[in-house]
């Protein structure tokens, strides 16, 4: 503003100048044109550089705040692996760090290859209400549990803990402790919560330590699948390290060679999700809801595995059941048959018009709040809504693992193994 006013009065003077002179003689007015005009030109210029410095700052502040979101999703990125080292810790520490010194802005712009706002920053529960089962002192006999795991704190809580607490008091002359095969998931709950869980190796590194005798493991795992065969291979590296090694049957037991072969594990298991479910929804019974036009859908994770027959062998047990309205589904889609788009088609055919989902699996973490019953187009809710076939459709975010009757199952293929 004042350059703006000096350059007037400079303008005014020249003018003066060109109408008396220096010496009050008359001057052309012609020969101050040229100065006049580059005044103005300079005017204009000094007005314009106002303005775009302003812009230039707003787009440095921009640039700052995208470059510290980038640095936590770099770090996010970078302990969202299946390995750990030894530097997993102080990563863990340093992305959380880094995130609390972000403003409520900047969170947002969060963003990389596995990284967003809701690593941090969603809430999922009290990590409190868990127990990571790390502790020493655990004596000749130890009872390991060992799950994939999740990121969920509700669900590690009632699922996970769950099936933990009902095997230490089954069991009370055994130390119970906690395994998580999913590195991803351990770095996860460690960065966000502070709660160190240990992987397998782990857990066995610390068996050792303690001079443990006998190790039972009990897998919480659904069926004898890919991470089951994993957990076996570490297994065997440790075997000549105890006096005893027993593995107890993962939930559904054998797996069997075809769809047609069920057996008393997977007829367990589908008469009380069942019921757990049809309770839920607050039915009386499984045939109530049938008259109410009601389906219940299971959703599985599935698995190229061998051992993704345990899926079509529970529909088998569902139908030998009488269960008319239970249908079996998984996220891969595999079995084929168990695909979203086919278990659609299947409940419309069937001529169900609502409709509740649930998971079949032990943990109700990422894949039954997101891909189950999450808001994005390609979960199951939002698909089984853009079909158009029915007119209600409900969730139930509920694992197998808080059913007390899943946790007798677990209890009983233990004892079958300590026995």
């Amino acid at each position: 503003m004042k350059k703006k006013f000096l350059a007037t009065a400079m303008v005014t003077a020249l003018t003066a100048a060109t109408v008396f002179g220096c010496n009050n003689a008359p001057v052309e007015l012609e020969t101050l044109e040229t100065p006049a005009e580059t005044v103005t030109e300079d005017v204009v210029e000094t007005e314009e550089e106002v303005p775009e410095e302003v812009e230039e700052e707003a787009v440095e502040e921009e640039e700052t705040d995208e470059m510290k979101a980038k640095k936590v999703a770099d770090l996010i990125d970078s302990i969202y692996v299946q390995t750990r080292d030894e530097n997993t810790d102080a990563l863990c520490e340093e992305a959380k760090k880094a995130w609390d010194a972000l403003t409520d802005e900047q969170k947002e712009l969060v963003e990389g290859e596995d990284a967003d706002p809701d690593y941090f920053g969603r809430d999922t529960g009290d990590a409190t209400l868990d127990d990571s089962r790390n502790r020493d002192e655990i004596g000749e006999n130890e009872l390991l549990v060992v799950s994939f795991g999740t990121s969920f704190n509700d669900s590690r809580a009632k699922d996970i803990k769950g099936i933990e607490d009902a095997l230490a008091e089954a069991f009370p002359d055994w130390s119970v402790r906690r395994a998580f095969t999913a590195q991803i998931i351990i770095n996860h709950v460690q960065a966000r919560d502070n709660e160190k869980i240990d992987n397998v190796e782990q857990a066995l590194d610390r068996a050792v330590a303690n001079n443990v005798k006998n190790l039972v493991v009990q897998p919480t795992h659904l069926m004898h699948g890919a991470e089951y065969d994993e957990l076996m291979e570490v297994l065997a590296d440790y075997e000549d390290k105890f006096e005893s090694v027993k593995i107890a049957e993962p939930l559904l037991g054998e797996v069997g060679s075809d769809a047609k072969v069920i057996n008393a594990d997977k007829k367990y298991v589908a008469e009380e999700v069942v019921k757990e479910a049809v309770d839920v929804a607050g039915y009386a019974t499984l045939e109530d809801a049938e008259k109410d036009g009601t389906a219940f859908v299971f959703m599985g994770h599935g698995t190229s595995h061998a051992a993704k027959v345990s899926y079509s062998q529970m529909q088998t047990q569902m139908n030998e059941l009488g269960y008319k309205n239970v249908f079996i589904g998984t996220v891969e889609g595999e079995p084929e048959e168990t695909a979203c788009d086919a278990v659609i088609e299947a409940v419309n055919a069937a001529g169900y018009k609502k409709v509740i989902l649930r998971p079949l699996m032990v943990v109700a973490g990422d894949h039954a709040n997101n891909d189950m019953a999450g808001e994005d187009e390609d979960s199951w809710v939002s698909m089984f809504d853009v079909s158009g076939y029915f007119d209600e459709i409900d969730t139930q975010i509920e694992g197998l693992g808080r059913i007390e009757a899943i946790q007798k199952l677990y209890v009983e293929h233990t004892k079958e193994v300590i026995k």
